[in-house]
This record gives structure tokens, sequence and C-alpha cells, in this order.
């Protein structure tokens, strides 16, 4: 799937500037009802406006921070740093959102406050889901974009770009809590049961930790490091093995250092005859056409390794170590 959701200037980062913009007013919005009201869910959803603005900002911040070139201390880019900013959002989503959700409603449930007027709450839900629901539309056909024929699921799991489907998923959280709190705001003021719409509040937090949950998981894995698509790790190999000289291809192992950056660590057995220097000139020639047809490939490593040397390098459980030179190229 596509490595973006977007395109240049503010069109590539507009999922994020449309989730900034409903959720700013959403929050005001929902903190008017609230103090006006009594509603707990209501006030627990103004937050969780707050939150997602707040996460919105920090991925603005991180896409910015990761567009920095690459320098000696950090010299494969910091891409990763969308990554690093990606987790935090989960974190605050579960800390901030669910958290405060779930310690609201409860305090709400022990002890229940009567609630004023239903009329204002559901003006105000009505305008945040629609608000809500049409920055939803807008993550929901970048995402769609940018994923393919790829399944919804497998998609968010293979993506590298974590800005469309935290937005997507926040988007989704915001629209369920929205329903629940519609209907705690409603059978509290029909059974005259205050404590329902504490109820409310602590399901809005629960839904908000499931998703803090799975959005945890998902950046969790692009920080730790993740590996190229699996159709890019086949067409390298055909590209190094279609060379002559190349007698086999060990193995080929990337990681992404942003959504749009690859490094490649790729183990070839060269033929035995093959002078140093037409080797090294091999190798040029094996980059320039690995560039050519992936140009996200920012940085190549071969090294000409044996095959059985490779194997029981392989059985060590380090197969990127062997005996032979290595010839290397940075991007």
């Amino acid at each position: 799937m596509a490595a973006r959701q977007g395109g240049a200037g503010w069109r590539e980062h507009i999922v994020i500037y449309a989730a900034l913009a409903a959720n700013i007013g959403i929050a005001i919005a929902k903190f008017i009802a609230a103090s006006i009201t009594g509603s707990s869910s209501m006030l627990t959803e103004g937050f969780h406006s707050v939150v997602d603005s707040g996460n919105q900002v920090l991925l603005l911040y991180g896409e910015h921070r990761a567009k920095k070139a690459p320098d000696r201390r950090h010299p494969f880019g910091y891409g990763r740093e969308l990554y690093f900013w990606s987790f935090i959002v989960a974190i605050l989503i579960f800390a901030a959102g669910a958290a405060f959700s779930m310690y609201e409603g409860y305090m709400h449930i022990v002890e229940p406050e009567e609630l004023t007027s239903a009329t204002v709450n559901y003006v105000v839900l009505g305008v945040a889901f629609v608000l809500e629901g049409a920055s939803w539309v807008t993550a929901v056909r970048e995402f769609s974009k940018a994923k393919g024929d790829v399944g919804w699921w497998q998609a968010v799991r293979e993506s590298k770009d974590p800005s469309g489907f935290v937005v997507l998923f926040e988007d989704s959280a915001a629209l369920s809590g929205l329903i629940v709190a519609a209907l705690g705001v409603y059978l509290s003021h029909a059974l005259n049961m205050p404590k329902i719409d504490g109820m409310a509040s602590v399901v809005i937090g629960l839904i908000l930790a499931l998703v803090a949950t799975l959005l945890a998981r998902e950046a969790k894995g692009l920080l730790i490091g993740e590996p190229a698509d699996p159709k890019a790790i086949v067409a390298i190999r055909e590209i190094v093995a279609g060379h002559r000289g190349i007698t086999a291809v060990n193995h080929v192992r990337t990681i992404h250092t942003s959504p749009e950056s690859v490094f490649v660590a790729i183990s070839a057995d060269f033929d035995d005859d093959l002078p140093m220097g037409e080797a090294e000139s091999m190798i040029e020639t094996i980059e320039q056409a690995l560039r050519d047809r992936m140009p996200h490939l920012s940085s190549i490593y071969i090294r000409p390794e044996k095959a059985e040397d490779t194997m029981e390098h392989e059985d060590a459980g380090d197969g990127l170590r062997g005996s032979g030179p290595a010839l290397a190229s940075g991007g």
C-alpha cells in the first residue's frame, strides 16, 4: 500500500487538519453544554475532544520532525519521530482520555447529579456528530486511497504511516462515544436515573482504552522496526539475482526508517572467479538498479558472502555477520 496518505503541502496533512478543526469546535460546544446541563457523559466527551485535539497537534509535530535531514547523530534521519509521537498519542488516549472518562463516570455513579436539560445536550451532540462525521469521512476516504485492494485491518497492520490510521481510529472512537453519550442522556431522563449518565462515561472510557491499546500495539511495532512490503523484498531479490556474477541471494533484510524510507541489507553469493574490482562495479550497478526501481530505498548494504557461511550464521541467529568483505552504500 502507499506510504503516504495525501499529496504535497497542506493536502499531505488534510486528515489531521480536518480532525483538529472538528475537535476544537466540538470541545468548546461540549463544555458549554456540560456546564449548562451537568451531564457527566457530556463533560467526558468534552475532555475526549480536547485530548484528540492535542493528539492531532502531536501528529503534526511528529510529521514535521520526521522530515529533518540526516546528520551525524542520526545518519538514517529522523523518520521514526513520527512513530514515537504516534505512540505518545496512544498513551494520551489511554491515560488522559480513557482514565478520566472512567473516573468521571464512577464519580457520577457514586454521587449522581440531576440533569437539568436534555435538549442542549442533544443539539450539541448532533452538531458534534456532523462535524466528527465529516472528519471521519475524510479519514476513511484518504486511507481508502492509500490501502488499495488490501483489506482494512490488513492495511492498518501493514501501513508504515501511522498518521492516517491514528486519526481514523480516533474519529471512529469519537463517533462511538457520541452515540453512547446520547443514549446515556436519553436513558437518564427517560428512566429518571442519573446514574446511567455516569455509566455512559465508563463505557466511553472503555471504548477509548480499547482504541488506545490497538494504536499502541501498532505504533510499538513501527517504533521497534518493521520490514518493507513482502512484494518489495521479492523485487529486491529478483533484481540482485538477475545480475550475472551473482550465484545466489542469501537473504534480504529491510527495515523502515520512516514511512517513505527503507534500509536494506543484502547478503549475496558472488562468483568465486569474479575479481574484486568487477565485484565493486557490479555492486554499484545493482544499487543503481534498485534505486531506479524503488526510490524509497534510502540506504543499501550489500555483503558478498558464501551461501554455506550464511547458513552457519543464520543457525547462530546472526545472519548479518560473515567472513567476507562488506561492500556498502549509504543513502
